[in-house]
């Protein structure tokens, strides 16, 4: 559809209820439809006045939690290639009042035409409390579109499942509407996950509704063996390092999206991934350090943030949170400096505790490789350890050649630069 078709067609559509014309209906609704629950906040913009859960009623925050608002909709990226595609997708709102998460304030974008790929990471620690808000704000580009959203940690042991996101067990949120989850980030859960939209899975997740999602260990700050980092509660500091960075696998086909947006029947039997990405971009835009913005007849949006640069300075150790979020491949990732691997799917390499005297005792089952086949809903952790490493420009890439790719353009694809200094 051309723009100023779509441009028509917009000018008249009622968007999650909250919408006419272009124009909000009035705070009043908009706050009846959106309301973050957040413990310490007041005025309803998902940001704490005062740190923490108030247990006591004294006015002071005694339990570390924190809070996220994102909202759910639909936009615009663009391939390494130029091509804009049409999406599904989150975008994080934490800090607007209920009558601007829609719209925005003038200065940030509310969640209309706001999607991102990939989402927002939500990056936690071991003890904290976190309630995550989702609101969905529909789909400005699709109105004939009623989608439900939900948020799913995948591979997270969520002991209520109405905060799963499992359509068939758990709650959904339907247009112009709000539901909280709260996770309790108990001891053990360190490592790397990753979360997604489990309404309509495979169309959602494919659209672009995926983002990076990890935990760190209640291990963090204290020093062992030169480090107060590390990956896991490991005991030993052997999962110890310097710099992480997410790097999120995924793939769109551009025919699927299209039809999408043609409001088409959708090729599910047919779709075949034809732009590679990490962390939603094909190289070179992978190692771009600046968003990539796109204009979605909204304004020019920052429709992909992540880059997917890795720096770090000879001697460090680097870790890779790498997981996959696509719906139709296995990606086989390579590196060009090797890669110690102590954790997969969010749990330590580690044998048992021969005489039960604590993990420093178990024996590490950490191994090193130049290359991981990772399927969709898999992550590991990964070390590249840098000492003795020239400085220079090496290579992170997928070994599967034909998507080295971006669509019928060579030479990008899934491949990130790692710059050791």
């Amino acid at each position: 559809m051309k723009r100023s078709a779509r441009a028509a067609v917009l000018g008249s559509v009622v968007v999650a209820g909250l919408m006419v014309l272009g124009t909000p209906v009035g705070a009043q609704q908009q706050n009846g439809a959106i309301y973050a629950q957040c413990p310490g906040d007041t005025n309803g913009d998902g940001i704490p006045e005062f740190p923490g859960i108030d247990t006591n009623h004294d006015g002071i925050g005694d339990k570390w939690a924190t809070c996220m608002h994102l909202a759910g909709g639909d936009g615009f990226v663009t391939m390494a290639d130029g091509k804009p595609l049409y999406t599904f997708g989150f975008s994080d709102v934490t800090g607007l009042l209920p009558s601007q998460v829609v719209n925005g304030n003038g200065v940030r974008p509310g969640g209309l035409a706001a999607a991102t790929y990939p989402a927002p990471t939500i990056e936690l620690n071991e003890g904290q409390e976190f309630y995550l808000s989702l609101t969905n704000v529909g789909m400005i580009m699709r109105p004939d579109l009623f989608d439900q959203h939900s948020v799913h940690f995948h591979g997270f042991p969520q002991a209520a499942s109405v905060f799963d996101g499992v359509p068939e067990s758990s709650a959904t949120v339907n247009m112009g509407a709000t539901f909280t989850y709260y996770y309790n980030i108990v001891d053990g859960l360190a490592g790397t996950y990753m979360y997604h939209c489990h309404v309509e899975a495979t169309e959602h997740i494919q659209m672009g509704m995926v983002g990076n999602l990890y935990i760190h260990p209640r291990q963090n700050g204290t020093t062992i063996n030169g480090f107060d980092k590390f990956v896991y509660n490991d005991g030993d500091g052997s999962t110890g390092y310097d710099v992480e960075y997410p790097i999120q696998l995924g793939s769109l086909d551009a025919n699927f999206h299209e039809q999408h947006f043609a409001i088409m029947p959708l090729p599910f039997a047919a779709m075949d991934d034809k732009h590679p990405t990490i962390n939603g971009r094909g190289y070179p835009d992978t190692v771009s350090p600046t968003p990539i913005y796109t204009d979605a007849g909204f304004g020019n949006l920052p429709s992909q943030p992540l880059s997917s640069r890795i720096t770090a300075t000879a001697g460090q150790r680097v870790l890779l949170r790498l997981s996959n979020l696509a719906v139709t491949r296995f990606y086989t990732i390579g590196s060009t400096i090797p890669m110690q691997v102590v954790g997969q799917s969010a749990k330590l390499l580690r044998g048992p505790d021969p005489d039960g005297t604590g993990p420093e005792v178990a024996k590490n089952l950490y191994y090193k490789t130049n290359s991981l086949t990772i399927g969709g809903g898999e992550s590991y952790d990964v070390i590249l350890d840098t000492a003795g490493v020239a400085p220079g420009t090496y290579l992170l890439y997928t070994t599967n050649l034909n998507y080295l790719s971006n669509d019928r353009e060579d030479f990008g694809g899934m491949m990130t630069e790692i710059t050791i200094s």
